[in-house]
């Protein structure tokens, strides 16, 4: 009886929404993080590209106008695409209308729905993002913490493990744009649990980024002072930012690496601090780049030299241990990008060299016995893409000087006009090193990998597109959570219906099998069994006016291992949004609940927050999930969002671990952002 009166609340709540209101317009964008990746971490940082999506949505890209790079930075159109649209507007001349892109070949309605609101026709109106027509400005306070009290907090013991700061978590951002020409980004951040003004951090914040971004300076394509980010090739040598894996947009696994950017996230790794810029040359783009930054490291020094014996890369400097940490080493990077283009074809060199401060150390561990080790390392690649007629080739091969090796060669093929293939083949060597790779693979080191993917999308009828992959994959050495090779396989299959500008019902399966250690009662050594995780999911979202959108999910798993019970675990999630025409509120706000009988079926899933915080929540255990969103436009320039979220476990009296630790069976979240615009 205790499930039904659960079912019957969530079907309560969704025809009492439901029936405020009837039809029409645009469906929401928020499911395009979880179509570019099925599982992120809780605390990743997406504001690089919920920023990106925001400009362009008040300043869309013309499609006459633009040469691709722009329509790249979505990240939702695959290369195959893209130069089938610019196809369409040389053979055809100049589009329009943006509907015009329903006609070309491969535009089914899921890319429509997602692409038009980014992009335009002609001028706009004027009175439509006029005020970024020249210089405009943006500064924005985000302040947050968990209400509840936590156990590293309250420690006061010096010689304990504990957090040296308050609960409290503050950002600054302020942006500069001048005409799309000359931008300047600068960030500040201190995370919960970090000192504020005090200890080691008498400067306050723990994050500061800054960087400038100049355009088209005569034969400079752009050049970039501070912090920046480098994406070149399919990301095997160098690839800084997000990188998204194995999600619903099957033919997205072909990355489209756009050079040099401007680094604007949050995220406190995984970046390059110093000068860079693309000079063009006819048919060159010739990109040298410099770099030097502090990384956070565990240092010890020995009567011959310094030694490196992990390097560390949360961000995070709450407790005496992250703070010793902190900034104890150094790294300067240098290289060069030789990219050469002749219409359809491109083929480019990348060569960089990594210089520590001090020796790095390789673990002791089986899986790091092939570990870097050095002070010095050195990587080489050579990349190219190709697209003819109806396929798009593409491929890397690196090598790290000290020995190993790393390739991947992929096809995007249309193979009839409502068919499109991706088949993706990848081999990392064990030994091949890289500090900035990001290569497509199932494990998140491009190294020590061996792969498959094969994936299409069809077009079953105008409104229903299904998707599907198969990536077959296998470790030849030992890896996390095994001590030898093993083998693994990813099968995922969607089917969505959807109603143009209005909504869409998506059917989804997915079984991820793997093999992982298993040490049984009276063994002495370890050994391999097999694992799977099936998941089921249906969800659907709907515009039911101008001002009210619901989306509903309904989400199970089971995960299932030799010689141990099977678990389940299952996700049921309403979410209502109220965007009127007119006034000064928005609210959107969710109900979940969830039950997980092991960390192997927590389910990730896509939450709504305050502008450029929106993230992935991880659902575990069993309870219940809350929040509401609120955005108050106080005038034409300032504007106020605040989020509520709580966690609540019926079944728990204590949650959390270690110095997370909460008595009680509740965990809430405030957040509160100021932006001011101009």
């Amino acid at each position: 009886m205790k499930y039904c009166s659960k079912i019957l609340l969530f079907i309560g709540y969704f025809i009492g929404i439901t029936c405020l209101a009837q039809t029409n317009e645009k469906i929401n964008l928020e499911e395009l993080f979880e179509s570019l990746s099925e599982e992120l971490p809780e605390d990743t940082d997406l504001s690089e590209l919920s920023e990106k999506w925001t400009y362009y949505l008040k300043n869309p890209i013309d499609l006459n106008k633009t040469d691709g790079t722009e329509l790249i930075e979505l990240q939702f159109i695959d290369p195959l695409l893209l130069q089938r649209l610019i196809e369409h507007r040389q053979v055809s001349g100049n589009f329009i209308n943006a509907l015009e892109i329903q006609s070309i070949e491969g535009f089914n309605p899921r890319i429509v729905s997602l692409l038009l609101p980014f992009v335009k026709v002609g001028e706009a109106s004027p009175f439509i993002g006029s005020q970024f027509n020249d210089l405009s400005h943006e500064f924005m306070l985000r302040y947050g913490r968990t209400l509840e009290k936590i156990k590293g907090y309250q420690i006061i013991d010096t010689t304990r493990s504990r957090y040296l700061g308050d609960p409290n978590r503050y950002a600054i951002r302020y942006r500069a744009n001048l005409k799309n020409k000359i931008r300047l980004a600068i960030n500040m951040e201190k995370d919960a649990g970090e000192p504020f003004f005090k200890d080691k951090q008498k400067l306050g914040f723990d994050f500061y980024g800054v960087s400038l971004f100049v355009k088209s300076i005569g034969p400079v394509r752009n050049l970039v002072i501070g912090d920046y980010a480098l994406q070149f090739g399919q990301g095997l040598s160098m690839w800084n930012g997000l990188s998204f894996g194995k999600g619903g947009l099957v033919q997205n696994t072909a990355r489209q690496g756009i050079g040099v950017k401007q680094y604007t996230s949050l995220n406190e790794v995984d970046f390059m601090r110093g000068i860079t810029g693309t000079l063009q040359l006819q048919r060159f783009e010739i990109t040298p780049y410099f770099s030097y930054q502090n990384i956070d490291a565990n240092v010890s020094d020995n009567i011959e030299s310094r030694v490196i014996k992990t390097i560390a890369k949360s961000g995070l400097h709450r407790t005496p241990t992250e703070q010793r940490y902190r900034n104890a080493a150094h790294q300067m990077t240098y290289g060069m990008n030789v990219l050469w283009r002749y219409n359809r074809f491109k083929i480019g060199a990348n060569f960089n060299q990594s210089q520590l401060d001090a020796i790095k150390l390789k673990g002791t561990g089986k899986r790091q016995q092939y570990d870097f080790e050095g002070d010095m390392l050195q990587n080489i690649s050579l990349y190219t893409n190709y697209t003819f007629r109806n396929a798009h080739l593409f491929g890397e091969y690196a090598s790290s000087l000290d020995g190993g090796s790393a390739m991947l060669l992929g096809a995007i093929v249309s193979l009839h006009p409502r068919v499109s293939a991706v088949v993706l083949v990848r081999n990392y060597r064990k030994n091949y090193h890289t500090f900035y790779g990001q290569g497509f693979g199932e494990s998140s080191n491009t190294s020590n990998e061996e792969g498959i993917y094969a994936g299409f999308t069809y077009q079953l009828a105008r409104k229903l597109v299904w998707s599907s992959y198969i990536d077959i994959f296998r470790f030849p050495e030992a890896k996390y959570q095994a001590d030898t090779g093993s083998v693994g396989a990813d099968f995922f299959s969607q089917l969505s219906y959807i109603w143009y500008k209005k909504g869409q019902l998506t059917l989804r399966y997915r079984n991820r099998l793997k093999q992982t250690d298993y040490l049984g009662e009276g063994q002495t050594e370890s050994g391999l069994v097999n694992s799977s995780k099936q998941q089921v999911r249906i969800e659907f979202q709907y515009k039911l006016n101008r001002i009210w959108t619901i989306r509903s999910r309904a989400e199970a798993n089971l995960f299932q291992k030799e010689y141990e019970d099977n678990n389940l675990g299952y996700l049921f999630y309403q979410d209502v949004f109220w965007k009127p025409d007119v006034g000064k509120i928005q609210l959107n706000s969710r109900i979940a609940y969830f039950q997980a009988d092991t960390y192997d079926n927590r389910i990730y899933a896509y939450e709504n927050d305050v502008l450029y915080a929106s993230g992935f929540g991880m659902y575990n255990m069993k309870g219940w999930r809350a929040y509401l969103n609120l955005r108050y436009r106080i005038n034409h320039n300032l504007d106020i969002w605040a989020k509520y979220g709580v966690y609540y476990y019926p079944d728990k009296e204590v949650i959390g671990t270690g110095l997370d630790e909460i008595n009680g069976n509740r965990k809430s979240e405030i957040k509160l952002q100021l932006r001011w615009q101009l």
